[in-house]
This record gives structure tokens, C-alpha cells and sequence, in this order.
């Protein structure tokens, strides 16, 4: 019972997380350029507003090191509560904050405020519910028990796609009433979430593992400083395995969309339904993927992944330029389907490559850094690739990210059958 209750919680607190995280991606593709950034031209407005969503991950690896510090101190529980609410309030704050046309440059700093304290909260989400999965799965159903940390992205980036179309058809996605505070649903919308995912988390008690290192007195005064000295290779290692799926998760979910609506001239309702059949892809491929490993090994599964996502990069943009509605649906759908299957793996593979002493930290901050060079850089300098060179510019981009992780994960031990009692992570 205790174990369900664990994956319950790892699951709604991850999907309000990423909920939080991608309406705002939604948004800073499809409605704030308009909104925040009325005076600029239709790109440097898209740029710029796809520069406050970047923004967040370099937050994120500070959250990752701030509550990987207090979660590796003082528990995964009490941490998990710190970043739910911190992302809850700074995300009902972007619903809140005037558009540019009432309190002008103050408009942007504000919402770029926010969202680095998005960033921050996020940096710490992704690795404490991970471990809490982790730490209390029975070690041959690690992976199936992770996949509930990882399903919550698919089911985050279902639900904010769902709830933006849902207020798009009831107003009108054209309408100035859409413009003028329909959009702010949403983010609204975020706070009653927040309060569910609390009461759950509150309910649920510290991992057994994390419980064993604090009655031991083996608690780290200094777990960052301590995962730099003694396992600073499997940080970038694992950092570089994770730069792809962020990669593809960021570009399918901001630029592209922004693309397919700006260039191609797909409506709204459009992207958005396209953005839930990529929500349900992406949480299908995961499931498989996560039950799947605790059987074949992590590394294999996640390269298996990965070298379907090779030559599905230079797929995507072509599909896109078809103008097909079917086929943006293929190409966006498609996109998620296959970082999928790697992604699946991860909430298991992360976890058991660090020692339980700083295993928050460790496995939070390669996730993060992962994403300031996967998920950041991409969505922004694709526009600028799109134009000097052509679609496939963004496609060889994409298949460059991949061929890293390939290398990085490569070179990482297999992790399957791991003890995660016992202090000494695979490859420490």
C-alpha cells in the first residue's frame, strides 16, 4: 500500500511540475509575443519570448544544487514540499502579471522573474521524486516503479496543451478576450493543483534508504562538494545521456509549435490538440520502456532510443514543411514517441549511478545541466538556423544532440541490479 501511495505521489507532483513548466512553454510559443512583446516584429517577439522560457534552465541546475544540498541533509519529503510550492506560486504569479500594454517594461522583467523561480523549483522536482520512487521500489521493479516520476511529464504536457485548448475553442483562440485573460486560466488553474499534489506529498513518509543513512550518521555535511571529488565524471556523463531528450522534448514543444503557427499557419487549436496526442505519446513510449528495462538493463533500452531518434531527426522538418496537418501531427506526436523510450529509463538509471550521500544532488544536477545545453540553446537558435540554412539545419542540430548521449551513455556502466543501501553508486 505504502509503495502505491509513492508512486500516486511521485506521479501528480511531477505531472502538476511539468504542467507548470509547459503551459508557460505553450504560452511563450502561441500567446506571449503578442502579449508582453507587442512592439517588436513577429520573430524578434517570438525570440524573445522563447528567451524568458530558456531562461528557467539556468535556474534550474541552482535548484538542483540548493535542494539537492537540503535533500541529501534533511530528506527527500521535506524537499519535495519546498519545490511544489515554490513552482505552484510562481506560476499562478505569471497568470497574475499585467501585459505590456498596462505597466509596460515592467511586464517582461516581472514574467522573466518568475520564471526563473520556475527554474529553480524544477531544478530540485525532477531528482526528489525520482529518488522517492527509487528508494522505495523493491530493486528488481525499480524501473517500473520510476516510470510514475517519468509519466508525469507526458501527462504534464497533456494536460497543459488540453486545458489551453479547451479555454481556446470556449473563447476563441483569436479573440481578444483570449489575448486579454484567457490565457491566464491556465495558470490559474495551477494553484488548486498544487494544493491536491500537497496533501498528497505531506501523507507519504521518508524513504527507507535516505532513513538508514540518517540513523548511520552518514549524512553529508557537504554533499556537492563531495560528488565533485569523488564522482564528477558520471555528472557529466550522465548529463550528456540526458541532452538529447531534452533536446527533442523542448524543440517539439516550444519552437516548433511557434514554427508550424507562424510559418506554416496552423491554426491554435491545432498545435494545442497536436500537443496532447504528444502528451499521450510520449507518457505510451515511457511505460513500455520503464517496464522493459528492469528485464533487458537500462543502457540498452535508453540506446535503443536513441538510435531510432538518429535518423527521425531528419524526418521532422520535412514533415512540418509539408504543410500537412496530418503529418505535423506525425512529425510533433512522432518526436515524443521516440525520446520516449529513452526517457523511460531514467528515473531508475540516474538514481542508481550516485551514492545514496549525495544521490539527490548528483542525479538533480546532471539532469539539470542537461537541459541549459538540451533544452535552452535549441528552441532558440533554431529560428536563426531555419533561416540562414533551412529546415534541415535544425534536423542535423538535433541528430548531433543525439549522437552525444549516445557516446555519453555509452560510456556509462550498467546500472540494473544496483543496491541503493549499500553507498556505493555503479561506477563510484
Amino acid at each position: 500500500m505504502q509503495m502505491r501511495k509513492v508512486a500516486f505521489a511521485s506521479f501528480v507532483g511531477t505531472a502538476i511540475e511539468f504542467y507548470d513548466f509547459y503551459i508557460y512553454g505553450t504560452a511563450a510559443a502561441l500567446i506571449f509575443p503578442h502579449v508582453f512583446f507587442p512592439e517588436m516584429g513577429p520573430t524578434m517577439a517570438t525570440v524573445s519570448s522563447l528567451g524568458t522560457f530558456a531562461a528557467a534552465f539556468f535556474s534550474r541546475p541552482i535548484g538542483a544544487a540548493v535542494f539537492g544540498h537540503f535533500g541529501d541533509r534533511l530528506g527527500r519529503k521535506r524537499t519535495l514540499v519546498a519545490t511544489l510550492l515554490i513552482m505552484g506560486i510562481s506560476t499562478v504569479g505569471v497568470g497574475l502579471v499585467p501585459g505590456a500594454a498596462t505597466i509596460g517594461i515592467a511586464a517582461p522583467i516581472l514574467l522573466l522573474c518568475l520564471r526563473l523561480c520556475q527554474g529553480f523549483a524544477v531544478g530540485g522536482e525532477w531528482a526528489g521524486s525520482a529518488l522517492l520512487s527509487a528508494e522505495y521500489a523493491p530493486a528488481a521493479q525499480r524501473g517500473r516503479y520510476g516510470m510514475f516520476t517519468q509519466l508525469g511529464a507526458g501527462a504534464g504536457l497533456a494536460a497543459s496543451n488540453l486545458v489551453f485548448f479547451t479555454v481556446a475553442i470556449t473563447i476563441g483562440e483569436k479573440s481578444q478576450v483570449f489575448l486579454d485573460w484567457g490565457w491566464r486560466v491556465p495558470f490559474l488553474l495551477s494553484g488548486l493543483l498544487v494544493i491536491a499534489a500537497l496533501y498528497i506529498r505531506l501523507r507519504i513518509d521518508e524513504t527507507p534508504v535516505f532513513a538508514d543513512e540518517r540513523r548511520s550518521g552518514q549524512v553529508p555535511r557537504a554533499p556537492l562538494a563531495e560528488l565533485l571529488r569523488l564522482q564528477w565524471r558520471q555528472v557529466l556523463l550522465a548529463a550528456g545521456c540526458m541532452v538529447s531528450i531534452f533536446t527533442m522534448s523542448f524543440l517539439g514543444g516550444t519552437y516548433l509549435l511557434s514554427y508550424a503557427s507562424t510559418t506554416i499557419g496552423h491554426p491554435r487549436a491545432l498545435i494545442l490538440a497536436v500537443g496532447v496526442l504528444a502528451g499521450v505519446a510520449l507518457m505510451s513510449t515511457t511505460a513500455i520502456s520503464a517496464i522493459l528495462c528492469d528485464r533487458y538493463g537500462r543502457r540498452r533500452i535508453i540506446l535503443a532510443g536513441f538510435l531510432v531518434a538518429l535518423p527521425w531527426a531528419f524526418v521532422v522538418m520535412p514533415l512540418i514543411d509539408t504543410g500537412s496537418e496530418v503529418l505535423f501531427a506525425l512529425a510533433i506526436g512522432g518526436t515524443f514517441a521516440v525520446f520516449g523510450v529513452s526517457y523511460g529509463p531514467i528515473a531508475s538509471f540516474l538514481p542508481e549511478t550516485f551514492a545514496t550521500r549525495y544521490r539527490y544532488t548528483g542525479a538533480g544536477l546532471a539532469f539539470n545541466l542537461a537541459g541549459i545545453v538540451g533544452g535552452a540553446l535549441p528552441p532558440l537558435v533554431a529560428g536563426l538556423l531555419v533561416d540562414d540554412f533551412g529546415g534541415w539545419a535544425v534536423g542535423l542540430m538535433m541528430a548531433g544532440f543525439v549522437a552525444v548521449s549516445v557516446a555519453c551513455t555509452w560510456m556509462l556502466p550498467e546500472t540494473k541490479g544496483t543496491s541503493l543501501r549499500d553507498g556505493i553508486a555503479a561506477g563510484a
